[in-house]
């Protein structure tokens, strides 16, 4: 499997400086971030929580999907959302204090038990959710 990477090339203090993050693997575009529009109004820009974000609901999606082709399923439709927070850590300085998942499916012929077993799984086995296993993360799932 490969890799991906992205670049940031920052400028300036914390509050005062400002950034670009490259997306290098896609080339899919650069983004512009600074640590007042992270932790306030993002006024336009990215953050990494919400990259974090978007890389957790795309993955969840896709993982879901798998799950689903593994007991011969394919959903009608998959809309993942997630909600990444950064707060105060002890000690001093921020972390990603959660993250809630929303996760809405439709599914023909499929009970909400066994909807809930699915998605359970599909977060377990996210590769993402894996990687941020040290993060609170809940998740509200239901059939559409």
């Amino acid at each position: 499997m490969p890799s991906r990477d992205a670049t940031t090339h920052w400028v300036g203090g914390l509050n005062s400086g400002k950034g670009e993050v490259t997306l290098d693997s896609s080339n899919a575009g650069t983004f512009a971030v600074s640590f007042p529009t992270r932790a306030g109004n993002p006024d336009g820009q990215t953050s990494p929580e919400e990259l974090i974000a978007a890389a957790h609901s795309s993955c969840l999606a896709m993982n879901l999907s798998g799950v689903l082709e593994s007991h011969q399923l394919t959903a009608d439709s998959i809309d993942v959302s997630a909600e990444v927070t950064l707060g105060p850590a002890k000690g001093g300085g921020f972390e990603i204090s959660g993250i809630a998942i929303t996760l809405r499916a439709s599914i023909p012929g499929v009970t909400a038990e066994q909807f809930a077993e699915y998605a359970e799984t599909a977060e377990k086995t996210c590769p993402v959710s894996k990687a941020l296993a040290g993060t609170t993360i809940t998740m509200d799932a239901a059939l559409a």
